[in-house]
């Protein structure tokens, strides 16, 4: 297939490797046009979609928690060892590593993560999941379904591949469990040059695939604060040390990170999405949780606005029962 061959040609140049691919691994004009074409038509064959479609299906109906995916990691071995995939497993958990090609470099790396995530599925439909309080929000199904389908069209093209080696790498728990840190501390990624993978939108069409220069997803974390203060009735909150006001002033604060101290150029995000505390509309409760996620596209401010998110809980809360502690002193 000549679409395979420009593709590793490209990885061939990418890591300096000067052996040609093939005895001809030029493409004219009019054969690198019809490169995608090909590639759609392949994909498009009733045996591969109605598969692919299939598997999606399967894993959507039995959806799995970060580092719980057994069945869906076993899915993935079962349909490796019959394409005849050589993988690791476990990897990371429940982690598969395959390979096709050469099992020399250059090695590419194709990625799909696997995990579930904790809500209930509210569409009443064929395939719904099967399983209470977990489902397949975030498109993880489709990914792995995507990325066994081009493992099945590599590997009956295998023989095309005369030089360099695909890595297959499906990933536990994406979704806040550090599963992509536990696949790289566990070598997933050794001796890797470049590495793809794909995200399914509902903004765009079927059949349209859209990226640009830079970064495209943002690094992000949670995090969790408890405010504690003194609890009471609120009719005399002159004797309490009221921890809804102080949550309440840490809240705002956080907004003001990205209000005025972050570049506007510079995209970053802090969301409060937990406010809890209290249980009746009189008391001011002993202790409040409040809790949120910060993003941003950078490593130098990730790590900037990770550090004042947590200045800004520390001074605020000290100094305001400070300030209400003095006042009832005095």
């Amino acid at each position: 297939m000549a679409f395979l061959k420009w593709v590793f040609l490209i990885f061939s140049l990418y890591s300096s490797m000067p052996t040609p691919i093939s005895s001809n691994p030029s493409l004219n004009k009019e054969a690198l046009a019809q490169i995608p074409i090909n590639f759609l038509e392949f994909a498009k064959k009733p045996e591969i979609l109605d598969w692919m479609v299939g598997l999606r299906r399967k894993i959507h109906e039995n959806p799995e928690l970060g580092f719980e995916e057994y069945e869906t990691s076993k899915l993935i071995r079962a349909e490796l060892d019959q394409m005849g995939i050589p993988y690791k497993y476990p990897v990371a958990v429940t982690g598969v590593i395959g390979y096709i090609g050469t099992g020399q470099p250059p090695f590419v790396a194709l990625r799909a993560d696997m995990d579930a995530l904790a809500m209930e599925e509210l569409v009443e439909w064929e395939h719904k999941s099967k399983v209470p309080g977990k489902m397949h929000a975030c498109g993880h199904d489709a990914h792995v379904a995507m990325l066994l389908g081009a493992a099945k069209m590599l590997q009956e093209h295998q023989n095309d591949l005369q030089q360099g080696t695909i890595v297959l790498v499906f990933q536990p728990a994406e979704e806040g469990g550090g599963g992509a840190k536990k696949m790289l501390d566990a070598g997933a990624l050794e001796n890797v040059d470049a590495i793809f993978a794909l995200h399914v939108s509902s903004r765009f069409p079927v059949g349209v695939v859209a990226s640009r220069p830079g970064p495209i997803l943002a690094a992000t974390s949670f995090f969790e604060a408890v405010i504690n203060g003194k609890g009471g009735h609120a009719a005399i909150p002159q004797h309490t040390v009221d921890p809804i006001l102080a949550a309440s002033n840490v809240i705002v604060s956080l907004q003001h990170l990205i209000s005025r101290e972050a570049d506007p150029l510079d995209s970053q995000v802090v969301s409060i999405g937990k406010f809890q505390g209290g249980g009746a509309f009189n008391v001011i409760p002993d202790s409040v949780t409040i809790g949120g996620t910060f993003r941003a596209f950078s490593k130098e401010s990730f790590v900037q606005l990770k550090q004042r998110i947590e200045e800004v809980r520390f001074f605020l809360t000290s100094n305001l029962y400070s300030f209400i502690v003095d006042n009832q002193e005095n």
